[in-house]
């Protein structure tokens, strides 16, 4: 049974609880060993919440409406020159980052985290980016949503989302 969610904006006070959504983000395939909580402090990952609220900057919690918990985030951000992170196709393409709790996952939660992210990043930007390992099941949601490989790197996809303001 889906558990009942609010969406609000992200603000510079979540900086920290993006740095824990990163962390769930990361890819595990199954049998391998999770990397130490600290690997999102490495500057290639935590350009994607380090100092957030920056011009740009796009997004949005979950918190489950019964605990107050924050239980996902799907953020947007312009990561751009040396700065630039795994999904970079240009300097003026921000990359999606998102994550959910493992008990809130496969109940609609991303997909409005989604919907939420992109109908916004659509009066703003003209594209979207990522990266995502190519066994990761999210691959699948990034479809829906219209993303397409744009480039290939071992086991890793990047892909974009061309918006529109209908978007």
């Amino acid at each position: 049974m889906r558990k009942e969610i609010e969406i609000t904006e992200i603000s510079a006070e979540d900086q920290l609880l993006l740095g824990d959504m990163l962390y769930l983000a990361i890819f595990v395939p199954p049998g391998s060993p999770a990397p130490p909580r600290e690997v999102v402090q490495i500057p290639e990952l935590s350009r994607y919440f380090q100092h957030w609220g920056k011009s740009g900057d796009i997004g949005y919690l979950a918190v489950d409406s019964a605990t107050r918990r924050p239980i996902g985030a799907a953020w947007l951000r312009l990561l751009t020159g040396e700065n630039a992170g795994y999904g970079h196709v240009n300097d003026d393409t921000p990359e999606l980052a998102i994550a959910l709790l493992p008990a809130y996952r496969n109940q609609g939660i991303g997909s409005e985290l989604m919907r939420r992210l992109i109908s916004t990043a659509a009066g703003r930007y003209d594209a979207i980016s990522l990266s995502v390992n190519r066994d990761n099941r999210a691959v699948h949601l990034y479809r829906r949503f219209g993303f397409e490989t744009v480039g290939r790197h071992e086991n890793t996809l990047l892909m974009q989302k061309h918006l529109s303001p209908s978007n």
